[in-house]
């Protein structure tokens, strides 16, 4: 029975053996290149077997990326735990905020993802897949509190764009000035600045209330010019 094979027995081994498979990847896709790295290479840099790497992941394309299911999963629990008469803006930063965690588990990793994802197209799809899976889930979540209201589907809608979109910008940010442990705080400050932009509340003039459908269109033309300019910084 090998190394990691036991660790793999348990999920904080299972958790152990991912992180070294994603480092492994994330080094040898900067210095081969993400065409000239293999399965293989990344299962031996990681001291595992293929059999292993394929535990964890469907591909190579998929190796780079933060354990996003267990993002997802947190997100989950905040919600499915919360406290029935936490403010809905509130809850959903708080939400949100779980998922830098992915990230900051191993900065130096988080900072070769990020330059990678900007110049390689697979890793770029396969980010952009994960988006949109947090997207759905706020949205479902939030329509689920907001579904007796008339136009609760489309604030869902809205807020899991803005709270993506920021969290996003937020992330990046903190990135491309070096990724530091003592810049974080700044980063998730920055984020919380959606806070007044989620239309979560009435402001209890219905004239006073926002265009959603024009808020959204704009938010997704935001996220896209934050895409080129993070291709373009890292390309």
């Amino acid at each position: 029975m090998t190394t990691s094979t036991r660790r793999g027995r348990s999920p904080e081994g299972r958790a152990e053996v991912r992180r070294e498979l994603v480092a492994a990847a994330a080094r040898l896709f900067t210095e081969r290149g993400y065409d000239d790295t293999t399965v293989d290479d990344i299962a031996a840099a990681a001291g595992v077997g293929r059999r292993t790497f394929f535990r964890y992941f469907r591909g190579k394309e998929d190796a780079l990326s933060p354990d996003h299911e267990r993002g997802l999963a947190r997100i989950g629990e905040v919600f499915a735990g919360a406290h029935p008469d936490e403010p809905l803006p509130s809850l959903a930063l708080r939400a949100a905020e779980t998922v830098f965690e992915l990230y900051t588990e191993d900065p130096e990793v988080a900072r070769l993802r990020f330059a990678l994802v900007g110049s390689v197209p697979a890793l770029r799809d396969r980010e952009a897949a994960s988006v949109h899976h947090y997207r759905r889930l706020f949205t479902r979540e939030l329509t689920a509190r907001l579904g007796d209201r008339p136009d609760g589907e489309l604030r869902a809608a809205v807020t899991a764009a803005a709270l993506v979109a920021a969290h996003n910008q937020a992330l990046r940010r903190w990135l491309v000035e070096g990724a530091r442990d003592a810049d974080l705080p700044g980063a998730v400050d920055h984020f919380r600045r959606v806070a007044p932009m989620l239309p979560l509340e009435d402001s209890g003039e219905p004239a006073a209330a926002p265009d959603l459908e024009d808020v959204t269109r704009r938010l997704e033309r935001a996220a896209r010019t934050l895409e080129r300019e993070s291709t373009r910084r890292t390309g």
